[in-house]
């Protein structure tokens, strides 16, 4: 059951007159409360030097650069890792460093971080120095390892640290306790920028780049990278964050990104001058995300490495068949999921937390799986798949007032043993666990989650920006809230309710529903779209009218833009 609430309207004195009333109103309920809030500008980004250990990850970078060490990156085998490597091994190259490699661990034979065995593998490249990016906090004997060899490592990491740290030379994360960084939702390519942009500082005050006979680059030049890191890894997009995917879309749409980028925006068919958030969540991460879940993530960093559009084209066609692919598997694996959740309600009710699993489930998939599980079944939810040696891997998602790497962490800490490893955020986390325990591994996970939700929490809420006068139902509206982003994580694109005529309706593509509404009490005739109805109950000819909440779009169609509803839930009156 789905419920449509309305935001608590904020307080909007605080606005000067230029900013539109319906824009006050949407962005008063998220927080802001004056215009300075809504700086988009480069200079209002945080300084670097409020991140901890970002002075000796500086030292340890400009020795490794004048002694010219062999410096690998060890990236993750998601968006966010792979243009935090990417990001790393462009800026390091331009700073003047002549041996720098990238290493990705392959997700189904060395699974997450910077494990002994990718050690190994980065020792036999003869690294002098590793850089993790987006992991490495939770690495204690990867980092030993390391150590135990001579190798230097360099930490920079966005995930929830746990008690113990490992003996890295410098660690930058701004989540790290003693981290006085004001915005904790950087993300790996947000740190690993941060870091790059105080090496640079730091060069250039020791006349390094003179010295060197090279240009100073202009690190701002992969902002686009840094967007698209940030959008795909959902995180809360904070001030900090929507400067930084702001100043990332504005190259993108200039035409001034990667040709990497460029390639995947060709390749999902979308308009690169009007490129949003959206664009980069929905249509260029999963691409990206495609190559780690099914193969091998180095894919996805050479087509963001890649300078010459041609190849770019070819490496982006390839990710987009790897995509479609995974489409296919998922599909597969939902049916078989929401199997399982129907014959759990025809007994009791579903449990709290939901917990998936089959062995032949395809591991780089699960976490899309309990994703869609959760949005489907208003609960957190884990899936697991055969790990190997007797292990299972699980990849959770949780409901918001629900931190989920907490609740692994409570079941550890009561039942040692039960989980190997785990790791993440609030939202999402991942863990390892003896597949003959898995029963009691489900039984705990209910315990847990039982105790910290209430019935409230696990209902689905649509939250609606109230509902929206039929003379707003146009094109400029829904152009001014395109452009009045970014949008995404924690700052939400705007929805709105309202109750419409139903004057056609018919399936498109086998499972969407492609409407003629008109507003109940009076205005122009609109069009809508509703994605991946249940086709159990629409099209429906009995319903002459609905209530929605929606989102509005532009939509373009043989050359021409029009308003178009996108509905996010429908129910007939």
């Amino acid at each position: 059951m789905i419920e449509i609430q309305r935001r608590p309207e904020g307080d909007t004195s605080g606005f000067s007159a230029h900013i539109p009333p319906l824009l006050r109103r949407i962005y008063a309920s998220r927080g802001i409360e004056r215009d300075s809030d809504l700086e988009r500008g480069a200079r209002g980004l945080l300084p670097f030097t409020q991140l901890a250990g970002i002075e000796q990850a500086v030292t340890l970078l400009v020795d490794a650069l004048r002694q010219q060490r062999k410096m690998v990156i060890v990236g993750d085998f998601d968006a966010d890792g792979a243009t935090s490597s990417a990001l790393s091994v462009i800026a390091l190259r331009q700073l003047g460093a002549h041996h720098v490699d990238y290493l990705v661990p392959n997700r189904f034979e060395d699974g997450y971080g910077l494990s002994p065995d990718v050690v190994e593998q980065v020792a036999n490249r003869g690294a002098e120095l590793i850089i993790t990016v987006d992991n490495g906090v939770s690495s204690l004997t990867g980092v030993q390892a390391a150590k135990d060899r001579g190798i230097a490592v360099l930490v920079t990491d966005h995930h929830l640290p746990g008690e113990v740290l490992p003996a890295a030379d410098a660690i930058v994360n701004p989540n790290l306790h003693e981290c006085g960084f004001p915005s904790k939702a950087l993300c790996g390519v947000g740190v690993a920028f941060y870091l790059m942009l105080a090496l640079r500082a730091e060069l250039r005050r020791i006349n390094w780049f003179a010295e060197q006979k090279i240009t100073e680059p202009n690190l701002a030049n992969l902002l686009d990278l840094v967007a698209l890191g940030t959008v795909a890894d959902v995180v809360p997009l904070d001030k900090n964050n929507r400067i930084l995917v702001f100043q990332g879309l504005q190259r993108i749409r200039a035409g001034q990104c990667r040709p990497g980028i460029q390639a995947l925006i060709e390749v999902a068919n979308r308009e690169q001058s009007r490129v949003v958030t959206g664009d980069l969540g929905f249509a260029l991460g999963p691409r990206i995300n495609a190559a780690g879940r099914l193969e091998d993530m180095s894919h996805g960093v050479e087509l963001l490495l890649c300078d010459e559009i041609n190849l770019a084209r070819q490496l982006a066609s390839e990710l987009d068949g790897l995509n479609q692919t995974r489409k296919e598997i998922e599909q597969g694996m939902k049916e078989e999921a929401v199997a399982i959740c129907e014959r759990l309600q025809l007994g009791d009710d579903l449990p709290c937390g939901i917990v998936l699993h089959q062995n032949d489930w395809h591991q780089g998939v699960i976490g899309i799986l309990a994703s869609r599980i959760k949005d489907q079944y208003h609960r957190p939810v884990i899936a697991f798949a055969d790990g190997g040696d007797n292990t299972l891997k699980g990849s959770c998602r949780s409901i918001v007032g629900l931190h989920m790497r907490d609740v692994l962490d409570q079941i550890d800490t009561r039942h040692p043993g039960l989980i190997l490893k785990f790791g993440g955020h609030a939202m999402a986390a991942g863990l390892t666990i003896p597949a003959d325990q898995l029963n009691a591994f489900r039984a705990a996970f209910e315990g847990v989650v039982q105790a910290e939700v209430d019935e409230s929490s696990l209902r689905g809420v649509l939250l609606s920006d109230g509902e929206l006068a039929p003379a707003d139902i146009n094109l400029q509206t829904a152009e001014l809230l395109r452009q009045s982003g970014p949008w995404g994580q924690a700052f939400p694109e705007p929805m709105f309710d309202g109750e419409f005529r139903v004057l056609q309706q018919r399936l498109v593509g086998g499972k969407h529903l492609k409407l003629m509404l008109e507003p109940v009490v009076g205005g122009l005739m609109v069009d809508a779209i509703a994605f991946n109805v249940d086709l159990r109950r629409w099209p429906d000819a009995s319903v002459n009218q609905v209530k929605l909440a929606y989102r509005l779009d532009v939509n373009l169609f043989r050359g021409n833009y029009s308003v178009q509803l996108m509905v996010e839930h429908l129910d007939a009156i």
